[in-house]
């Protein structure tokens, strides 16, 4: 058995700095097949660095105070204080706080406690496809990211 207590558990922000509070439960708890994460979004925050799949892992994301918006397949769905909302292995999706108040939840994982980077795609514009298109996703040294379009093979590091 393990316990601990959110507020004591090392806040950990995406390198890209979309959020100023993720507290990595399941590491705290050494977790190895289900991720949990505790965030708190202040307004224009997001949960993620931009609109992406996890074609491994299926996410769930509760929100226990204010209003998260989900950019998805379908379109925009808000997710109010109390609702859950699911993403099964391959969906698209975005979560932020679109909102002028802070927005408090959790994004939960499964399987693994860690993504697996070789199975995130992100779609974003390609400058030689001249569209929106599917990247892979590398994290490289100093946190940053190396996108490479799943079309083309054309590569940029996002930092």
């Amino acid at each position: 058995m393990e316990k601990v207590t959110i507020d004591d558990v090392a806040v950990e922000p995406n390198p890209m700095e979309i959020h100023s509070v993720r507290r990595p439960i399941s590491k705290a708890l050494g977790m190895t097949d289900f991720a949990m994460n505790y965030f708190e979004l202040e307004p224009g925050e997001a949960f993620s660095g931009g609109y992406h799949t996890h074609h491994d892992q299926e996410e769930v994301f509760y929100v226990e105070d204010g209003v998260a918006t989900f950019d998805t397949e379908a379109g925009e769905v808000v997710v109010e204080a109390g609702d859950v909302i699911r993403f099964a292995p391959g969906e698209f999706q975005q979560g932020y706080n679109d909102s002028d108040e802070r927005v408090v939840g959790f994004a939960f994982g499964a399987p693994g406690a860690k993504h697996d980077w070789d199975e995130i795609e992100s779609l974003v514009y390609c400058r030689d496809c001249e569209a929106e298109v599917g990247h892979s996703l590398e994290l490289v040294d100093g946190g940053a990211f190396r996108m490479s379009c799943t079309a083309c093979e054309n590569t940029f590091t996002l930092d």
